[in-house]
């Protein structure tokens, strides 16, 4: 079975498009896990609309932030594959079928697919994010190419995965740890999931995400300065070249 993450905070907006998604896949051996992180709208009215037995709601009674409410829905999964995807984003048809397939005849502990950027109404695609056959630790320190809507883990190879509490890049220090371990990722190259781009500030976002990237660095991964700064400037210049293919695509996630 595979375990589907989606955290919901004040999600109204978009939701739907991403279970729907869910619901729509080939694949039909999952269990929704929303964990709804004290919203103040119409999100958890709109899930409690599905009938979908395979859809589990979970209302969190205190605000426990992306990584927190992450966790707190992997601690509740019963799959062996855990997947994530956040509730203004969405996934192709084929999303789990193909990843799954492609994890078990890669005896991949961990994968990821290209992606697609659309626009906030989701209207249009304004860009696209190739990704390689695979990445290691110290390509994923230089490049944070591995998306959090196209991430599936093997927990059995794994063992149970937990993000660390702190804001912002929570999942890059996630995958960092796990390849830290010695498993290599393994991308599909063919584009699997729709990230919505976000409507907040470019310049401003994209500072935030350098500030997070560089506490992955020193608190994380225990870098000291002079290490970090050997792979800082090498994540400067792929975010760069990532920022010009996806079409300006920023957003955070609180």
């Amino acid at each position: 079975m595979i375990s589907i993450i989606m955290p919901a905070h004040n999600a109204e907006a978009h939701i739907q498009a991403a279970i729907d998604s869910v619901l729509a896949q080939s694949w039909t051996d999952f269990e929704l896990l929303i964990l709804d992180d004290c919203s103040t709208d119409q999100t958890v009215a709109l899930v409690q609309a599905y009938t979908d037995p395979r859809i589990r709601l979970y209302m969190l009674e205190e605000n426990l932030g992306a990584a927190g409410t992450r966790n707190y829905g992997i601690r509740q999964a019963t799959g062996r594959y855990i997947a994530f995807l956040d509730s203004d984003d969405c996934w192709k048809p084929k999303k789990l079928e193909l990843q799954r397939a492609f994890m078990q005849e890669n005896k991949a502990a961990l994968s990821y697919t290209a992606y697609d950027v659309m626009s906030p109404d989701g209207e249009r695609i304004t860009g696209h994010v190739e990704v390689p056959e695979s990445v290691t630790y110290r390509y994923l320190l230089r490049n944070t190419i591995i998306g959090c809507l196209t991430v599936m883990i093997d927990t059995k190879q794994t063992g149970l995965v937990q993000m660390p509490i702190f804001k912002g890049a929570e999942d890059t220090a996630t995958w960092l740890s796990i390849l830290k371990k010695g498993h290599v990722a393994k991308g599909l190259t063919e584009p699997l999931a729709l990230y919505r781009k976000g409507n907040a500030s470019l310049s401003s976002n994209k500072f935030q995400m350098a500030k997070h990237i560089w506490q992955v660095y020193r608190k994380s991964q225990n870098m000291s300065v002079f290490t970090a700064l050997t792979h800082f400037p090498f994540y400067l210049w792929n975010g760069l070249v990532k920022h010009l293919r996806t079409g300006g695509s920023v957003k955070l996630v609180k």
